[in-house]
């Protein structure tokens, strides 16, 4: 039955009972009047019974049925025998005021249950309007989130191609730093390998005078003049081997720091290495600018001995922090324009020291130190305090992963703002 019909039942079931006792009370009022009432009420019981369309009210009818059939034999207990009637009537009356209670109470129950049923019908409509509210607003999320995958599927490849460029970007910097760093280190090479082939072509020069000379005193019979000259010819041609192999020497650190580092560490002496890029870093910096003009200071613990490092990494690392410093120096120089009572002098220390397992290497610079603002920045990538175009802010995020990364050990800072900036590598041993 639709919920229509069950609501029309409901509302019609007390009027229904009230009619079946309208009529009761009615036909009772005369004899005939009372059977043909029997009948009317046992038929339209059966009736009812038989309905399909009363169906919710078949306990409301069946609560009926007890007080039809007492008022039946009661009345046929009258008609056949008035004398025993009258001495159970009032267990008759018993019966029919129990018979009424009986009513009652199935009236009020099913009522109860009616009004429950009704609120389970009309919660379980509501749920069925709710899983049907959830399944469109299903089918909507899904939709979105189709749309969404698909957007987000587009940005992820946006992004993955914008990472691939940058990672492009970033290996072309790298190189670029590299590259001119080697640029810095060129220039101060050309310098110093200039001295050492001046050396060899004077004492070249020279000699083959001396060996003029000594062929006319040989012709001459002079064999000790000529023994002398023999000498003087091999003391200058050990110079001119010494300053061949310290060529050769430049030439051989210019190839390996121009070259890819092997990730292979070997015993390398700190100080030399420290000396040679210091050197290097001036004369790559005095190439390019004839006016620059510096002190350099060295401080270097003899007692280090051999240490196991990359060479061409580490070096990298002590010539960037060593032109930083130049360039620091050069900046302080050039803002100092009126003079003071003290004229200031641009100064570059590098010292080396053995402090138990570990060893430090300390850049120094009397500039003007780093903005106490940037300090903690200094060491990210592309971060430069340079002005546009003079760097490329790789050299110290560079430096600091060689050292950290590459070797296990430590780049820190020390820095005076306005007195200058130390620069601390910690290696171990």
């Amino acid at each position: 039955m639709g919920s229509g019909s069950w609501s029309v039942f409901t509302c019609t079931r007390p009027v229904f009972s009230i009619a079946l006792f309208t009529l009761e009370a009615i036909f009772k009022t005369g004899n005939i009047t009372q059977w043909i009432w029997h009948l009317f009420s046992v038929a339209l019981v059966v009736f009812s019974l038989q309905q399909k369309e009363l169906k919710p009210l078949r306990l409301t009818i069946v609560a009926f049925i007890p007080y039809v059939i007492i008022s039946i034999f009661a009345d046929l207990t009258n008609a056949s025998n008035r004398l025993f009637f009258k001495q159970w009537e009032d267990y008759f009356d018993y019966a029919l005021m129990f018979a009424y209670v009986w009513m009652g109470v199935v009236f009020f129950t099913q009522n109860r249950q009616v009004k429950a049923a009704e609120k389970e019908r009309i919660k379980r409509q509501h749920e069925d309007d709710l899983n049907r509210a959830i399944a469109i607003r299903k089918v909507e999320l899904e939709g979105l989130v189709v749309e969404r995958t698909a957007e987000l599927t587009k940005q992820k490849e946006a992004l993955e191609q914008t990472l691939t460029e940058l990672q492009a970007t970033q290996k072309q910097l790298i190189q670029s730093e590299k590259m001119a760093s080697l640029g810095e280190l060129t220039a101060g090479i050309a310098h110093e390998i200039q001295n050492p082939l001046n050396f060899v072509n004077n004492f070249s020069e020279v000699n083959s005078e001396l060996i003029a000379e000594m062929k006319e005193e040989l012709l001459k019979g002079n064999i000790e003049e000529a023994k002398q000259i023999a000498d003087d010819i091999n003391d200058n041609e050990q110079k001119i081997i010494f300053h061949g192999k310290r060529a050769d020497g430049i030439v051989k650190g210019m190839l390996q720091h121009s070259r890819s580092s092997t990730g292979v560490k070997e015993p390398v002496n700190i100080n030399t290495l420290a000396d040679e890029y210091l050197r290097l870093a001036y004369h790559g910096l005095r190439a390019k600018d004839k006016s620059f003009n510096a002190t350099m200071k060295t401080e270097y613990d003899e007692n280090i001995g051999n240490i196991n490092i990359i060479p061409q990494d580490i070096g990298r690392v002590i010539l960037n922090l060593i032109t930083n410093a130049f360039y620091a120096v050069t900046e302080k120089k050039k803002a100092a324009v009126a003079p003071s009572e003290k004229p200031y002098e641009p100064t570059v220390t590098v010292s080396t020291k053995k402090a138990g397992n570990k060893v430090e290497i300390k850049v120094s610079d009397n500039g003007n130190g780093i903005p106490q603002k940037v300090l903690d920045k200094i060491f990210q990538p592309f971060f430069t305090t340079k002005p546009t175009g003079q760097g490329t802010g790789l050299g110290l995020s560079m430096s600091y992963d060689i050292v950290t990364k590459g070797h296990g050990g430590e780049l820190k800072v020390e820095n005076k703002e306005g007195e200058g900036a130390t620069f601390i590598i910690i290696l171990p041993v």
